[in-house]
């Protein structure tokens, strides 16, 4: 049986459905996980759950959340390396800047440059466009392969755990190519709808850090950040797209977690997967 344990600070796409990942069904009986969360909150103080996760013990623990430089989210992941050797950040494009100083100090790392911050500005962001916003990211890193990527280097770590060997941790910026390899599409205006959702994603951030940060008169930086919630709905229609082409090919690929946890494989929908 192996530990995994999940620290998730502050909103990212990434983290809403992260543990379920690598057990969709609830039936694998070759891991145990235990998730803590700060909730939206990622300051220095809210680290403090690290403190939690210590008590599971876990083999491996992730460390997800937004920008992954702040000092909140770097005091927490610190605390865990203190006492665990495997520790995996998950985290934004932002976190590129200490990619080199996360692999330097043996953290994993898989940073998903799609998973672009939110508009968040009083005048726009309410609760229900936040969880809007949330579900088309959820839709374009689900359609894209961006969650399967992750899923495909968690598991691979879990499984060289189970053989008894030292796992050898992701150093991965996951950008449109390495997201689009992972959903295996068939079709290529499928691949490409896909790749267009990902670029789209991306580049929400730019607009949105133009919005919340560097303009301040409020008749310019509501249209921004209510654009970029724009670009991620369009990124969330062109990655459904590419779904219903692979949809109508019958060659949606799938990898299910067997009971052991093994990925299995599978195309044809009725097909059962090996």
């Amino acid at each position: 049986m192996v530990k995994l344990g999940i620290l998730k600070m502050g909103a990212l796409g990434s983290a809403v459905l992260l543990e379920y990942l690598f057990d969709e069904r609830a039936d694998r009986q070759d891991i145990e996980v235990r998730v803590v969360t700060s909730g939206a909150k990622m300051g220095e103080d809210d680290a403090k759950i690290a403190e939690e996760m210590k008590n599971f013990n876990p083999d491996v623990c992730i460390v997800v959340s937004p920008n992954a430089t702040l000092p909140g989210p770097a005091k927490a992941r610190e605390a865990l390396k203190a006492n665990l050797r495997n520790v995996i950040v998950i985290s934004d494009s932002p976190a590129k800047k200490i990619k080199d100083e996360l692999k330097e100090k043996e953290f994993g790392y898989i940073l998903v440059t799609a998973d672009s911050m939110i508009g968040a500005r009083r005048e726009f962001l309410d609760p229900a466009e936040m969880a809007l916003f949330n579900s088309d990211v959820i839709k374009v890193l689900s359609a894209t392969g961006a969650y399967r990527a992750i899923q495909n280097e968690i598991d691979r770590v879990l499984e060289q755990i189970k053989s008894g060997n030292e796992p050898d941790l992701p150093n991965i910026v996951l950008n449109a190519e390495r997201a689009v390899e992972a959903s295996n599409f068939q079709n290529p205006y499928a691949k490409a709808k896909a790749m267009a959702a990902y670029f789209i994603a991306e580049k929400v951030a730019d607009v949105d850090i133009k919005g919340c940060f560097m303009e301040k008169d409020p008749e310019k930086y509501i249209p921004l950040v209510a654009s970029a919630h724009e670009m991620m709905r369009i990124a969330a229609k062109l990655a459904d797209e590419a779904r219903e082409i692979e949809k109508g090919n019958d060659s949606v690929f799938r990898t299910p977690h067997s009971k052991d946890g093994v990925t299995l494989r599978k195309t044809e929908l009725l097909r059962k997967p090996e």
